[in-house]
């Protein structure tokens, strides 16, 4: 009625990119799925006045940008300063008959917004609830600084930086001091919202004063997403036993059974391990409490393990050597009652070899619960013509219930169905096609092959094996330009750590190859890359639609599960992947052959490992490997620079961790299944409706309800709430009658 264009005002919204990677979007999924499933919970977090860079590739480099993305106003959000709470820092700690005290700290407050979570079509609205921090109206004004009234407002931004910017690591510590700061904000302001809320609900019931805290982990369940937040162990330690003066092992005994954590990494530098001196400084009482629990651990431990130093060592939160440091993953696992790993091949991982003397010690504790993702983004929202095709076959209840995708397996041979999948995907692909030519002036032809690789850049990702390949394309092309070639358009994107040299000479190189290959006229339309600029969440749900080949191509044991690869699978698209992260789970759904699965497994890794990588073995025995590898050292996509990529070449010669060119090989050989299935349009949909039809089990609503029935112990509701404007006594009647749980 306004004459206003939807979809045009829905590419006008900023991302709230308020995180790195799949673990950010991991919440976001499971906020969807736990307000879809009814379940009363809320997402805690921090209101990052800017979030991920904007990513702009100038000359081939990624340049980044702030992400002003509150610039104009986010109508989503509702501030409340009613709920404000005060978060301290510094000071020391006073140790007297009453206990201790943390004093002569400095107060930053914690200002929440809060941002509805509605449930798909069932009138549940749950929480998001994000921190902001705010400087008191008496900062820097009291005691010192009397005098320079200006100065003191000025610094109030001091405080303020805390929710000023999001990290941009993914996989990767950083141990900055404002970081630290960071995961203390949410862990303290969220802590005290929790306990608000349960002192002023009718379980908090109060003997006199003192609030009793018995029923506390009945009542409320904690998940902590990685280790960012472990603070919140040794936090609720302080609250119960310096503030609510409760006995130490009633706490530690409530405490374990409130925690749970999650663990989504293990490659040893993205485990944060912050400095003694650090948290000394910062917060000193909580150093205090994290040097008791592990003194109560490791006595534990030495009556089990009697004389056996070294597994006090290696179990210790602490470790010794060189600069002492804590390590906040061992205090997770210490300080909760269950630990989860992300796909079932991670969490074999986390038990055996990562985690390995905590699992002996208690082996019950450890548990997997395979990722998901939420439907209704990642197909209804972002691919209304598939989900419809669905939906007139099976019906719609899907949505909720995504397991019911299996009944697509009696379509697999009907003629119509087929047709009508591969022209959802065609159709696709044009719409998207005309995106990348708008933006980024090439022609693009929407019959070639969409061979897409986004995410974040990685080594351990491997965007280098699939450059590789590209450039032995190219070759085979030029080679031989007269021979059948399936065409292709090689579509990567992510964004680099902007610290992280490596991943941005990545960049460069894909986008130094693309120049050449998009340019040649022997190529023509055969081949084509293109490097998507700022991936981000708006951007994939353009972009996994149209996708048709999924690359997903970690070394084995290092992907804890992805989530990208649930995508790609349920909107159509086949994968190309080793057996890593959840990739496993998914062949093992739909069936190996229905994958194009290659590669070393985790047993072969850890024998090369054994044996020894050379890469320069695999250098000499495969031509297309070296000729590759020789234009790239010899300045064959670098022309004015010829010695610009020396240090990827160094890298994957002398030090590459993940053995990019012990797996070239069976990629190159795979790849050429792919586009041979490719050209038998019938055999390659068929493929694809098997891959939707067995992608059920990766709904993000299945994740939950194992966290909530295995680790929450809450039991989910698939009851519709009557809405706002039904009358309450209707609903009470219909309860009498037993219609309502």
């Amino acid at each position: 009625q306004l004459g206003l264009d939807m979809e045009e005002l829905e590419e006008i919204e900023e991302d709230a990119g308020l995180g790195n990677g799949g673990l950010g979007r991991l919440a976001a999924c499971f906020l969807d799925s736990m307000a879809t499933l009814g379940l009363a919970a809320y997402g805690y977090g921090i209101r990052y006045e800017y979030g991920i860079f904007n990513q702009k590739i100038r000359d081939g480099w990624q340049v980044e940008e702030a992400d002003d993305w509150l610039r104009h106003g986010n109508p989503w959000e509702k501030a409340r300063p009613e709920y404000m709470l005060p978060v301290h820092f510094y000071g020391r700690v006073e140790h007297a008959a009453t206990g201790a005290k943390w004093v002569d700290t400095q107060v930053v407050l914690a200002l929440p917004y809060d941002t509805p979570v509605p449930g798909y079509m069932n009138n549940t609205v749950n929480t998001m609830r994000l921190w902001s921090a705010r400087a008191p109206n008496d900062f820097n004004l009291r005691d010192f600084n009397v005098g320079d009234y200006i100065q003191a407002v000025l610094d109030r931004n001091l405080a303020e930086n805390i929710s000023r910017v999001l990290y941009p690591n993914d996989n990767f510590f950083e141990g900055k001091e404002l970081r630290l700061k960071q995961e203390y904000f949410v862990v303290a302001a969220t802590l005290q919202d929790i306990i608000r809320r349960f002192k002023a609900s009718k379980f908090g019931s109060t003997d006199s004063v003192r609030t009793v805290f018995d029923s506390f982990p009945d009542q409320v369940a904690i998940q902590l997403n990685d280790t960012h937040p472990a603070m919140a162990i040794p936090e609720l330690m302080r609250i119960f036993v310096d503030i609510e003066k409760l006995p130490w092992n009633k706490a530690w005994d409530i405490t374990k059974r409130t925690f749970a954590y999650t663990n989504h990494t293990v490659l040893p530098e993205a485990l944060e391990r912050w400095p003694v001196d650090l948290v000394e400084k910062l917060l000193p009482r909580h150093l205090q409490i994290i040097y008791e629990i592990n003194q109560r651990h490791l006595d534990h431990i030495a009556s089990i393990f009697p004389n056996d130093v070294d597994r006090l060592r290696r179990m210790s939160l602490i470790e010794e050597g060189g600069i002492k440091r804590i390590n906040m993953a061992h205090l997770c696992i210490v300080g909760s009652h269950a630990v989860n790993g992300v796909a079932k091949i991670h969490s074999e991982i986390v038990k055996t070899e990562v985690f390995k003397d905590f699992a002996v010690l208690e082996p019950e504790k450890f548990q997997n619960k395979t990722n998901g993702i939420t439907p209704r983004r990642w197909l209804l929202l972002c691919n209304p013509g598939l989900a419809e095709l669905i939906a007139e076959k099976i019906g719609e209840d899907y949505v909720r219930d995504l397991s019911q995708l299996t009944k697509l397996h009696e379509f697999v041979d009907d003629d119509i169905f087929i047709r009508e999948v591969a022209k959802v995907k065609q159709e696709n692909k044009v719409k998207f096609a005309l995106y990348l030519e708008k933006e980024y002036k090439v022609k693009i032809n929407p019959s070639s092959m969409f061979d897409v690789h986004v995410k974040r850049i990685h080594e351990y990702k491997r965007q280098l094996m699939n450059c590789l390949h590209i450039i032995t394309m190219y070759n085979r092309i030029r080679r031989d330009p007269a021979k059948l070639f399936v065409p292709r358009t090689v579509i990567i994107g992510g964004k680099a750590a902007p610290g992280y040299h490596m991943a941005k000479m990545i960049i460069k190189l894909i986008n130094a190859v693309a120049e050449v290959v998009n340019n040649d006229p022997i190529v023509g339309s055969k081949l084509k890359v293109i490097f998507l600029e700022n991936y981000r969440v708006s951007l994939a749900e353009k972009v996994i639609p149209a996708t048709d080949l999924s690359e997903q191509i970690s070394t084995a044991g290092t992907e804890a599960s992805g989530t990208g690869n649930m995508k790609f699978m349920l909107n159509g698209a086949l994968t190309i992947g080793t057996m890593d992260g959840a990739n496993v789970e998914m062949a093992e759904e739909a069936g190996e052959e229905n994958l194009f699965i290659f590669g070393m497994r985790v047993e072969d890794v850890a024998e090369l490992d054994r044996k020894g990588y050379n890469a320069h073995e695999f250098y000499d025995r495969l031509p297309e490997l070296k000729q590759a590898i020789d234009q790239i050292q010899g300045g064959f996509f670098s022309p004015e620079e010829p010695d610009l990529f020396k240090d990827v070449v160094n890298m994957l010669f002398h030090h590459d961790r993940f053995k990019v060119f012990a797996d070239y090989e069976a990629y190159v050989k795979c790849q050429e299944k792919v586009s041979e299935l490719y050209l038998n349009s019938k055999a390659w949909t068929k493929m694809v409706i098997r891959n939707i039809a067995a992608a059920g089990k990766f709904s993000s609503d299945r994740t939950i309800k194992e966290y909530a029935r295995d680790i929450w112990h809450v039991e989910p509701s698939d009851l519709k709430i009557p809405p706002p404007n039904e009358p309450r006594d209707a609903v009470e009647d219909k309860t009498l009658n037993g219609t309502a749980a």
